[in-house]
């Protein structure tokens, strides 16, 4: 048994529609395709310590590759196609690629990475292959052991990091999310999040495996689109990260359109800001609103809060999904008390076996059986955690350790800024000084520096307030949608 028996032990022959890309496509057409997939790898002699890279936005191709590589035995190594050539040349060797699948528009540019020994097959050359039929696997797959899927992440090093998941890990996470979401064979996601991201690709394995249903909409530059799309396939549910909300808050009408089919909608990928939540709470009514953590590293869930609290417990994170254990260490890893700050750690069978080639920085983060996630959080006197910051994000002036968050969710609270992002920078004086990135609605936006400045005074304590406030057109992000501080400190260290 592998992952991908476990997703489709339901579902494999069933004409429902499993996708909408354009057209609607069944569960059957869909499998029929991942055989064709599992026919080539076993065919080719693909074992499971082999890697298999997939270079592909989300699509039909994605979909069919990444769970037939799954299903093969052989590890599954999705990837950014907007991935730097360097980090793509890292992947591919140190993971010794010998296959990779590949849509036709990013295959230019790996030609120049491959060798002769490479196999690369696009959609139109892989499904003209007669490789039909139910597959003959190999059946030596250890659940718990083997490795299913290696999903790349930006670390603190130079080079991506390759965090290991198992079919155990895959089966434990999705089997929760479905739990407290309540997911069923009724419900129909829009999936706006790239599937080469845990998080994307959490959405696609719980709707396939409950039976449901998703729709893929590549189209965010335009996210009119997004808001259109729920109620033109009535989709009942929909995921994002914070830039995701706060883009269809500030750009979109919103606030003026009903959406009867909409069940429930998620939000991961960092913090988003109190206000934004309690915005959609106003303009969604009776939709169930999901704040939930994760990482990588956690396959994809860590924790969530139940919608009925989010009101009582706004700016929480909750806690720990079904069958993991969320809770908050000091620096002897104890559990701390009462709004006592300490770090986030977790422990349950969707924690991945370590990062690929990288035992130190494994080491780093694994202890004792437990995930170590770098975040720094509190919990209150119900047990539900708060995270404070991450460690290397804390801002140290003049003695005082402050955290970004807190001077973001008081800028945002200002209705023409769209996003916000909150660093030190160096000061020779205050060790570091506050500064603040900030996105308006318009250029043309009466605000400048001095506005900001003087309402950050009278929301927060002097040491808090940011010394310096740039205005740019937008935050640098990665294909997730997630905010690249780091980008913005290597821009202030290049002045």
């Amino acid at each position: 048994m592998t992952f991908t028996d476990y997703i489709f032990e339901s579902s494999s022959k069933l004409d429902k529609t499993a996708v909408i890309d354009k057209t609607e496509i069944s569960y059957h057409e869909i499998y029929q395709g991942i055989n064709y997939v599992t026919n080539l790898l076993v065919n080719k002699a693909c074992g499971k310590n082999d890697s298999v890279l997939i270079i592909s936005e989300n699509s039909l191709f994605f979909i069919k590759t990444y769970f037939g590589v799954i299903k093969s035995g052989s590890i599954c190594v999705p990837v950014n196609p907007a991935i730097s050539i360097n980090d793509m040349e890292y992947i591919i060797k140190s993971l010794n690629i010998k296959m990779i699948f590949v849509q036709e528009r990013y295959k230019e540019k790996i030609n120049s990475l491959i060798e002769e020994d490479i196999e690369i097959y696009t959609e139109n050359e892989l499904f003209n292959l007669k490789y039909i039929g139910e597959p003959e696997v190999r059946n030596d797959v250890d659940l718990k052991d083997d490795t299913a899927l290696i999903m790349f992440t930006s670390g603190s090093t130079d080079k991506p990091k390759g965090v290991m998941l198992t079919h155990y890990n895959l089966i434990y996470n999705t089997s929760s999310i479905i739990k407290y979401l309540k997911l069923t064979k009724g419900d129909r996601i829009e999936v706006v999040l790239p599937f080469y991201y845990c998080y994307g690709t959490s959405l696609l394995n719980t709707h396939f495996r409950c039976g449901g249903s998703i729709v893929i909409n590549n189209r965010f530059m335009f996210p009119q689109t997004v808001l259109e799309h729920i109620n033109k396939y009535n989709c009942t549910g929909f995921a994002g990260v914070p830039s995701t909300y706060q883009i269809l808050l500030r750009m979109t009408n919103i606030k003026d359109i009903k959406f009867p089919s909409l069940r429930y909608i998620t939000q991961a990928g960092g913090r988003l800001p109190e206000i934004f939540i309690s915005e959609l709470a106003s303009i969604l009514g009776k939709t169930d609103i999901y704040i939930m953590y994760g990482q990588t590293e956690a396959t994809a869930r860590l924790s969530y809060l139940p919608p009925d609290k989010l009101k009582s417990k706004l700016g929480s994170i909750g806690k720990g999904i079904p069958g993991t254990k969320l809770m908050v260490l000091n620096k002897d890893g104890i559990e701390t008390g009462v709004d006592e700050v300490g770090e986030i750690v977790a422990e349950g069978g969707n924690i991945m076996t370590g990062y690929f080639n990288d035992k130190t920085s494994t080491d780093k983060v694994l202890k004792n059986g437990l995930l170590y996630t770098g975040d720094i959080g509190k919990k209150d006197e119900d047990g539900f955690i708060y995270i404070v910051s991450r460690e290397k994000n804390i801002i140290k002036s003049a003695g005082n350790r402050i955290s970004p968050k807190e001077i973001e969710n008081v800028i945002v609270g200002i209705k023409e800024v769209v996003e916000c992002a909150v660093i030190g920078v160096q000061d020779d004086i205050l060790g570091e000084a506050i500064k603040a990135f900030i996105v308006l609605k318009s250029n043309r936006m009466n605000i400048n520096s001095k506005y900001i400045i003087d309402y950050c005074k009278e929301k927060l304590p002097n040491f808090k307030v940011p010394k310096y406030i740039e205005f740019l057109t937008e935050l640098p992000k990665n294909s997730s949608g997630k905010v690249l501080l780091k980008a913005l400190k290597d821009r202030e260290k290049m002045k």
